[in-house]
């Protein structure tokens, strides 16, 4: 596999994962607010973990 492809891979996840979050936390927002809010959170964990590994291998791909 190439650093271009693996870039692609990484940041479409991210993209879908925001975008799965946000559906999700409109959707339980009015049911269960607790529920949004941790769904939220763990989705921004996994941006958050997708963004910093996009980030290494950027760095050290040869």
């Amino acid at each position: 596999m190439n650093k271009k492809l693996i870039t692609r891979i990484l940041l479409a996840l991210i993209v879908l994962t925001i975008v799965a979050t946000v559906i999700l936390y409109f959707v339980y927002q009015n049911e269960k607010p607790m529920m949004a809010f941790y769904l939220a959170c763990s989705g921004g964990l996994f941006v958050i973990n997708f963004s910093i590994t996009l980030f290494f291998i950027r760095k050290n791909f040869k």
